[in-house]
């Protein structure tokens, strides 16, 4: 992980040369006590040692959403980054609708799966030849997993193991809890095509638990 210092005296203007370390440091201290609303409310008028804070305080909670879906602990911290001075510069768009710590994953997922398909680790082509596929037997897509018999690090093994669809829907499905509608929205494919995908993902996430 990138230290915060580096981050912000790499990404800020203002930072000058020969500025006291010590000094600089000791100025945020107080941002520590601001209430995540009043920091964002500084952020949109550009203060640096709010963005700091904020930063200091997501950074590794947006790192592993970033890493659960780029698997990787190098282009992960990349995409946590450029999504964190995407947000940064977006963020008058911030309107309060839903908490800031949601505003800015969904920013962070939405750049994450962008950078798999760029990178072709995630095609649309995963998701479309399912299209015509939709099974009727919800009741057995939908069979609930025994999470309480297995450990939860053999179950995000699990699910990082499944093909790049299977793995990205089950993310956001399990362990970001967005529902399938949001998921289609994200992935940018129908409603139907991703019922299928989540169902048949959940069905090979089942087999694989299964020989554990």
């Amino acid at each position: 992980m990138i230290p915060l210092t580096i981050f912000f005296f790499k990404n800020c203007n203002t930072a000058k040369k020969g500025t006291s370390f010590i000094k600089t440091i000791t100025s945020y201290l107080s941002y520590q006590q601001l209430h995540i609303e009043e920091l964002v409310t500084l952020c949109q008028q550009q203060n640096q040692k709010a963005q700091f804070e904020v930063y200091n305080r997501y950074c590794k909670a947006m790192y592993n959403v970033a890493f659960r879906i780029v698997k990787d602990e190098h282009f992960a911290e990349d995409v946590m980054q450029e999504s964190f001075l995407k947000a940064f510069t977006k963020i008058d768009s911030y309107k309060k609708e839903v908490a800031f710590g949601a505003w800015l994953k969904r920013i962070v997922i939405n750049y994450s799966i962008d950078f798999c398909k760029k990178n072709n680790k995630l095609k649309s082509d995963d998701f479309e030849k399912n299209l015509y596929k939709i099974e009727d037997k919800e009741a057995e897509f939908t069979e609930v997993i025994n999470f309480d018999e297995i450990k939860v690090k053999e179950v995000l093994n699990a699910i990082q193991s499944l093909k790049s669809s299977y793995s990205t829907v089950l993310t956001l499905f399990y362990i970001e809890g967005y529902d399938q509608e949001e998921i289609s929205e994200i992935l940018k494919i129908s409603y139907a095509n991703c019922r299928t995908t989540l169902s048949r993902a959940k069905e090979s996430l089942r087999n694989k638990l299964c020989e554990i």
